[in-house]
């Protein structure tokens, strides 16, 4: 292969890696950087975390064989690479947007993305299970292979992997990305323990200190295993015998330079051969060969679609929801010593940067652990204080058995802030907040309040922090507000334009926005009631609504369990015989912008308008 014809649009990847040289390899991982930067300027996405998992993806794809060789990659935020060397480089400019590739794993995208990824900590039990059944199915020879970040190990899940892989004899093979980052700074005593690891020792050559012991023996099975256990001290000068993740069963290699192709394959190599689970520690540089990302790696996490600004990719505007947040709860604070903020990584996501700033000592970020998160405000509760837990609504998902078990069963007091609530956009099906309702709906002691303005959100906040006695949610969308629209009055239950209109039209949220807008007095009338505080219902509002023999309620939410459907069944129960008409969402959102899903799913200002004239067109007497 000519060296003057490597490039990526040239090369038949991954299988083209295999006969290239090490110098050929690197000029590829150059190229691959160049075009992860150019692209993510231009259509958004996870800039750092990609641009540090270079080298290593390149090294796998080269020494492994994938798809035979099952990679599994964690959160899959560092897999553009990935995407590139397995045959999507002419998509690579759809990146995250309609009808393009995601920005995540999705199967249905490929045969090289063995298994779905968006949220962490999923990947040692995806390599686990897939391990054993290649077992099962009798193949000896190929690997699975989890690809994780040491922020994605602060999530207990991966734990629970750890213990059941370490002590398996299944073909395993854990990479540990090793960056010091989640997309905050990792915290905790696991990050203080991996980067004692991570400065211990500098990487020996495997060539050297390995490969001369196991070019001697047999190589596959219960014989290697024998040798391994007998020459302990043969291979201490490259073994780190005292990790963790050697007590807990795995052969520990490393740690290797993550940007490095030589050391890289060949610990990799050793891993493919060894037939016992192997853990290699690789370190790595979030944000390599990009000097703005490398030292920030923070701000370059995960940088907005459109384009920005290299020295400011965030650029987060003034009038975002979290910053409203971030910047209310922290005046709340400094009236009440009691007030405490927790989030699971996502201090700066969240808002919460001011609150960390200003009280530190009542900050507490637990680390990629919503369920730590949720138990641990919790606990503050029972002794006392006011916690409050800035969380995305996807990730709170995690979390559903200890908001029962360990809050409402006792009647704590704690607040749930839930960012990212509705349609969050070109991140797609596994990071859409649509599923908060129907899931904190079920739960016993708990208000859920959904604001459509920041004045309502700060409201709302400080209900919910001075006022309610148990578990209180405070919803809100990504982005900023629109309040072009919407003049209402700012409350924390609800707001009732009557006109005396034959159909009304109940909203919250972000959509009510849209509703408003929709109202036009020349053409397209109608009655509005505007929820805040979504559930419980008060008494007032089925009033309200038993009046009206045309009802549609308009919901950035999942429709089965959402509040239309909540709604209809009071209404039912209390006789209700007029039409109901529920606008939700159903099924899986795909990535696309806001606007576009909106749209796509009848919730923005024309198709409301559409929906409503429509109804208004139906004669009374069918009803």
């Amino acid at each position: 292969m000519s060296f003057k014809k490597i490039s990526l649009g040239t090369l038949n990847l991954p299988g083209d890696l295999k006969k290239m040289s090490a110098e050929q390899c690197r000029v590829l991982c150059r190229d691959i950087r160049r075009l992860i930067i150019e692209t993510v300027m231009k259509n958004g996405g996870h800039l750092s975390s990609n641009l540090g998992a270079v080298e290593l993806t390149v090294a796998l794809h080269k020494v492994f064989c994938a798809p035979d060789d099952k990679i599994i990659w964690d959160v899959g935020h560092q897999s553009y690479s990935h995407k590139l060397l397995t045959g999507r480089f002419k998509d690579f400019t759809a990146l995250r947007k309609k009808d393009g590739i995601s920005g995540f794993i999705r199967p249905s995208e490929s045969v090289y993305d063995t298994f779905i990824s968006g949220h962490s900590s999923t990947s040692i039990s995806a390599a686990l299970g897939m391990a054993e059944a290649m077992k099962l199915n009798g193949d000896k020879i190929h690997k699975a292979v989890a690809v994780i970040g040491d922020g994605s190990l602060t999530g207990g899940l991966a734990y629970e992997g750890l213990n059941n892989a370490g002590k398996s004899d299944n073909n395993i093979v854990i990479i540990l990305n090793h960056n010091d980052m989640s997309i905050s700074k990792n915290v905790g005593a696991l990050a203080k323990y991996l980067t004692a690891v991570r400065g211990s020792q500098t990487y020996l050559n495997t060539k050297k200190t390995v490969e001369n012991v196991l070019n001697k023996t047999p190589v596959i099975g219960e014989p290697l295993k024998n040798i391994l256990g007998a020459s302990k001290s043969a291979l201490k000068t490259f073994l780190y015998h005292t990790t963790m993740f050697e007590d807990l069963g795995f052969l520990y290699l490393g740690p290797v330079d993550g940007h490095n192709l030589n050391e890289l394959e060949d610990a990799f190599n050793i891993a493919k051969r060894v037939s016992k689970p192997v853990f290699i520690h690789v370190n790595t540089v979030k944000g390599k060969g990009f000097k703005p990302a490398e030292r920030n790696p923070g701000a370059f996490h995960s940088v907005p679609s459109g384009g920005f600004d290299k020295n400011n990719p965030l650029n987060i505007p003034a009038d975002c929801y979290s910053e409203y947040f971030g910047r209310k709860l922290t005046g709340l604070a400094s009236e009440n010593p009691e007030i405490c903020a927790v989030t699971a990584a996502m201090k700066y996501a969240t808002g919460l940067h001011y609150f960390a700033s200003a009280y530190p000592d009542r900050f507490y970020d637990v680390g990629i652990a919503e369920q730590h998160a949720v138990t641990f405000s919790a606990a503050l509760a029972k002794s006392g204080k006011i916690p409050v837990l800035a969380v995305y609504s996807s990730f709170l998902q995690r979390a559903y058995d200890q908001i029962i078990h360990d809050a409402a069963i006792d009647g704590l007091h704690i607040v749930l802030a839930v960012d990212r609530a509705g349609i969050v956009g070109e991140d797609g099906e596994t990071h859409q907040g649509i599923y908060d309702i129907p899931m904190l709906r079920t739960i016993p002691n708990t208000c859920i309040y959904s604001p459509s303005t920041a004045k309502e959100l700060s409201l709302c906040l400080e209900t919910a922090v001075y006022k309610d006695s148990k578990i209180s949610c405070v919803r809100y969308p990504r982005g900023s507000e629109n309040t072009s629209v919407l003049n209402t009055d700012i409350t924390d239950s609800y707001s009732y334009s009557g006109r005396g209109n034959e159909v009304l039209a109940v909203c919250y949220g972000r959509v009510a926005n849209n509703v408003y807008e929709a109202y036009d007095p020349k053409a397209v009338e109608f009655d509005i009631l505007k929820l805040v505080k979504v559930f419980p219902l008060q008494n007032d509002i089925i009033s309200i609504c038993m009046k009206y023999n045309k009802i549609v309620i308009f919901e950035e939410c999942f429709r089965q369990g959402g509040i239309g459907e909540y709604l209809l069944s009071v209404l039912a129960l209390n006789g209700y015989k007029g039409k109901f008409k529920i606008n939700a969402i159903d099924g899986f959102v795909k990535q696309a912008s806001v606007q576009e899903s909106l749209a796509y799913y009848k919730l923005n200002s024309d198709s409301i308008k559409n929906i409503i004239s429509d109804l208004i067109k139906i004669k009374q007497e069918i009803l």
